[in-house]
């Protein structure tokens, strides 16, 4: 979830055109779903040295029906992850999709899949 570092929830639809978020906010939101999963996986794991490879990451944006820039939000989290993994550890499929709802009202939601060193 898009949870900030003083635990604020980041909520809302992508929708510039009718007074919900941005691209650029929901970039930012993606980008702290990347930081939660990073942090999670520190806390886990103790060394991010141990994430073999970022495999995938899967976007749930919350967002009007015509909006059409999902991708563009999930670059925030991707980006993020490319920048504390590099290459070619980072590299990763990305899929994004865009749902009228997402619980808590968060405006973005992902999910990873990693692959732990062994």
């Amino acid at each position: 979830l898009p949870i900030t570092a003083d635990g604020t929830l980041i909520t809302g639809a992508l929708n510039p055109e009718g007074g919900g978020l941005t691209v650029e906010e929901g970039y930012e939101a993606a980008r702290h779903c990347g930081l939660n999963i990073i942090a999670t996986l520190k806390n886990h794991l103790g060394d991010l040295d141990k994430v073999e490879q970022v495999i995938k990451v899967f976007g749930i944006v919350n967002s009007s029906t015509d909006f059409k820039h999902q991708h563009l939000v999930m670059d925030g989290c991707s980006d993020v992850i490319m920048e504390v993994f590099d290459k070619p550890v980072g590299y990763h499929a990305r899929s994004a999709i865009g749902v009228n709802t997402l619980p808590l009202d968060a405006s973005v939601e992902v999910e990873a899949i990693v692959k732990i060193k062994s």
